[in-house]
């Protein structure tokens, strides 16, 4: 049986194919976005911009979401990345200062508050729809964006 797939959902919600990564689609769908936001170091921009970029994507997010699970006949299928690309911006944007060292500790904060799902990020992982595929990813990006904010005021 073949997947009827609404093209343009498909694209955005696995992020123009990192979701389709064999190993750990989530984390290239986390890689993509921090290698996204190189030009925010390179050109000094500010890193509310990402949250802002976060937000503004959303709601595509959340309906791409929904149709590519409602497609695949999955709750919430691995290819879908988008979400961790949004949370993954989110966690920068608590970044003080954006250089090499916190996009690396913003990534390794975001996959480890998406892994580990603290509350209400499991909660949120049970609404339906694309919602609940995005927004407990949003949820672990405020998680790392409030401590990569902290660890600015003791590294920097």
């Amino acid at each position: 049986m073949e997947i009827k797939r609404t093209q343009p959902a498909w694209l955005f919600a696995t992020f123009f194919g990192a979701g389709y990564f064999p190993k750990g689609p989530g984390t290239a769908g986390s890689l993509a976005a921090v290698l996204l936001a190189i030009p925010f170091v390179c050109y000094d921009l500010p890193a509310w911009l990402l949250c802002v970029a976060s937000f503004f994507l959303l709601y595509p997010a959340i309906a791409a979401s929904d149709i590519v699970a409602r497609e695949a006949s999955k709750k919430d299928p691995q290819i879908i990345v988008i979400d961790e690309v949004l949370g993954q911006w989110l966690t920068l944007a608590g970044a003080q200062r954006l250089n090499w060292r916190s996009l690396l500790i913003g990534f390794v904060l975001f996959r480890i508050f998406d892994i580990l799902k603290p509350p209400p990020v499991r909660q949120l992982e049970r609404v339906p729809g694309g919602a609940g595929i995005v927004l407990d990813d949003m949820m672990a990006g405020v998680y790392g964006a409030l401590v990569l904010y902290a660890a600015g005021w003791y590294f920097y």
